[in-house]
């Protein structure tokens, strides 16, 4: 698992995520079962959606008549979680289980009784008209206050927080992806419907959390777009068979072992998110650096100071060839630079730990960005 750390820097729950790739809930479907037959190929499940009280349980027996999608239904929500969550104690996957609840204190009882053992994903995703009618999923994008405090009654209880939501349903996604933040959430699960690679960057550019990207992410250039603009993980659901997991976790460990940053984002000028900070120049000429630094509250001189203490005593200091006298300034490995490659060359480092070291610098930004300085929501 050592590996696979060193590989993708992932974890969850204090857990290491052995691939970027998780199963996405699909109610009467991903179960433990569902999970263990593919556990090779993933990091991360969330099974579910599993209904958690009265009203949501009435809403699951209600669709289920319709005869239209599966449920689970139980009478006993916390046995039946509980037997389902032993069943994957011993998985090297990460555990998370898709809640659907009506009131704060529903999913605070559910977190007391089984402990910090897995993550608490909140369902403000379901949009089928019994649920939404109950008070649980796309209700929670429409009022996020009832989200909201979701989120901090589950905080409360000393758990991880998922958000599952489905974009362009609340009035503000990148707002609402602040919120959530601030509210105490970890992880933001992204269904992006047809919006794509922008919507992406713009949550990105505007929170912290753990992104995991869904929606028709089931082919490596699909991955890979999506892990460029932002996300960290990515999920699948109905294309969530053995086969497909298994082709996108060997492409994406083969692509993180020769490129050293798996997610690396697209340089700024050419669409990238902030983390692409890492790989911008000196802030000298009209480019969307310069305006960059103004949406999120970061002078020039500043961000000057930043990368050049941050890189400070490591091999990224180098580079008296180079454009500006520093590795700290220089572009991703993909863009050609004869000065680059010629430093790179002289100081013995492989491109894959130059961009290993770009990771580092930009996880410093990120953290400067969000949590010592207000940052704008803007994309």
């Amino acid at each position: 698992m050592m590996d696979a750390f060193e590989r993708f820097g992932l974890l969850i729950n204090d857990r290491i995520v052995r691939t970027p790739l998780a199963i996405a809930s699909m109610a009467g479907i991903v179960d433990a079962g569902y999970v263990l037959k593919r556990a090779d190929h993933i990091g991360m499940a969330c099974i579910g959606g599993y209904s958690v009280d009265q009203p949501t349980m009435d809403a699951s027996k209600a669709v289920s008549a319709e005869g239209n999608r599966k449920e689970f239904l139980y009478d006993d929500p916390v046995k039946e979680l509980k037997t389902q969550v032993a069943l994957l104690e011993k998985s090297p996957v990460v555990t998370g289980i898709n809640l659907r609840g009506s009131e704060p204190e529903s999913y605070a009882a559910i977190a007391r009784s089984l402990g910090d053992g897995v993550v608490y994903e909140i369902d403000a995703h379901c949009r089928q008209p019994a649920m939404v009618a109950a008070g649980c999923g796309e209700h929670y994008l429409k009022k996020p206050a009832d989200l909201l405090a979701v989120v901090r009654a589950l905080k409360s209880e000393g758990v991880t927080v998922s958000v599952k939501i489905r974009a362009g349903v609340a009035e503000d996604d990148r707002q609402l992806a602040r919120k959530l933040w601030k509210s105490g959430a970890d992880i933001l699960h992204i269904d992006l419907m047809d919006f794509g690679s922008p919507k992406l960057r713009q949550i990105r550019n505007s929170c912290p959390l753990l992104l995991i990207a869904n929606n028709s992410i089931n082919t490596f250039e699909r991955m890979r777009e999506m892990l460029s603009h932002g996300a960290d993980m990515v999920s699948l659901a109905r294309k969530s068979d053995e086969r497909t997991l298994s082709g996108l976790d060997a492409a994406i460990s083969r692509y993180a072992a020769e490129e050293g940053w798996y997610n690396s984002p697209k340089q700024l000028c050419r669409g990238g998110d902030i983390r692409a900070l890492a790989f911008c120049c000196m802030p000298v000429k009209e480019c969307p650096l310069i305006p960059t630094l103004s949406r999120i509250g970061l002078p020039k001189e500043e961000y000057i100071r930043l990368k050049l203490d941050t890189v400070k005593g490591t091999p990224l200091e180098e580079g008296k060839q180079t454009c500006f006298g520093s590795l700290a300034w220089c572009c991703k490995t993909s863009s050609p630079c004869m000065f680059r490659d010629m430093t790179l060359k002289q100081q013995n480092i492989a491109k894959k730990d130059y961009m290993r070291m770009k990771r580092e610098l930009s996880d410093t930004i990120m953290s400067r960005v969000f949590h010592d300085m207000p940052s704008d929501e803007s994309s």
